[in-house]
C-alpha cells in the first residue's frame, strides 16, 4: 500500500518525527510512505483546508492508496478532507479509534490531532495508531456479527457522497489557482506526485499551474 503523510502548517515542525514513526511501522507491514509535508525550500503554505484538499487530490488521482494527515486538533483537516470527492476520512486520536475506523468505516484517510494530546509518550500513541491501522483487516466488522450491516452502510455512504460531491475535475476548475499553487509548489509534492500519479490529464494540468 502507498501511504501519504500530510502535515498542515501549524504542525510542520513535527513532520520529520511523525514521518519517522510512520515509516518505522509501515515498513513492518510492507507499505511505502511518501512524505508530503511542507517543504522549507519554497514559499508553500498548507493550512488545514489545503491539507484536506491535497488528501482528496492524491486519492482521486490514485497517486496513493491511503492518507495519514492531521492538524493541531485533527478536526479541521478531517472536515476539509471529507469535502473532497473520493475521500472517507476518519478522526483518529488513539489505537481504539484506529481499530474501529478500520473494522467499521474502512475509509481511505485518517486525521490525527498532532497538537492536542501530543506530549510525553506521543510516539507510543502514534505507533499504536499506525499498528492498529495496518494490522487490522479493513471492513472486518465490529462487533463481527454486524459486519454485513456495516458493509451495507458503507455502500449507502458511498452513494450519498457520489450524489453530493463534485468530481475532482470540477473542483480544480472552480478553486482559486493561487490557493492551488500554494499547496503544490513544494519540493515534497513535485518529487512524489508526478512519479506516482495515475491520472495524466490532472498531472499535466498541475504542471501548467506550477509553470504559470
Amino acid at each position: 500500500m502507498r501511504i501519504a503523510l500530510i502535515n498542515e502548517n501549524s504542525q510542520l515542525k513535527k513532520n520529520a518525527f511523525i514521518y519517522k514513526t510512520l515509516q518505522k511501522v509501515a515498513q513492518k507491514y510492507g507499505h511505502t510512505v511518501y512524505n508530503y509535508g511542507v517543504s522549507v525550500n519554497k514559499d508553500a503554505n498548507i493550512n488545514y483546508v489545503g491539507a484536506g484538499f491535497l488528501t482528496g487530490l492524491l486519492l482521486a488521482t490514485r497517486t496513493v492508496d491511503f492518507v495519514i494527515t492531521g492538524c493541531s486538533s485533527g478536526i479541521g483537516v478531517c472536515m476539509a478532507a471529507n469535502s473532497m470527492p473520493n475521500v472517507s476520512c476518519g478522526y483518529v486520536a488513539d489505537g481504539v479509534d484506529a481499530t474501529l475506523f478500520a473494522k467499521v468505516n474502512a475509509g481511505n484517510a485518517v486525521s490525527i490531532p498532532f497538537g492536542k494530546y501530543f506530549g510525553t509518550g506521543a510516539e507510543i500513541n502514534l505507533e499504536q495508531i499506525f499498528h492498529a491501522l495496518f494490522k487490522t483487516e479493513f471492513a472486518s466488522g465490529y462487533p463481527e456479527e454486524r459486519r454485513n450491516i456495516q458493509q451495507d452502510q458503507r455502500k449507502e455512504l458511498k452513494l450519498l457522497q457520489k450524489a453530493a460531491r463534485k468530481s475532482l475535475y470540477d473542483v480544480l476548475d472552480a478553486i482559486d489557482k493561487d490557493f492551488l499553487y500554494e499547496i503544490i509548489a513544494n519540493d515534497y509534492f513535485e518529487e512524489n506526485f508526478f512519479a506516482q500519479c495515475r491520472d495524466d490529464e490532472i498531472a499535466e494540468f498541475l504542471k501548467e499551474v506550477l509553470d504559470a
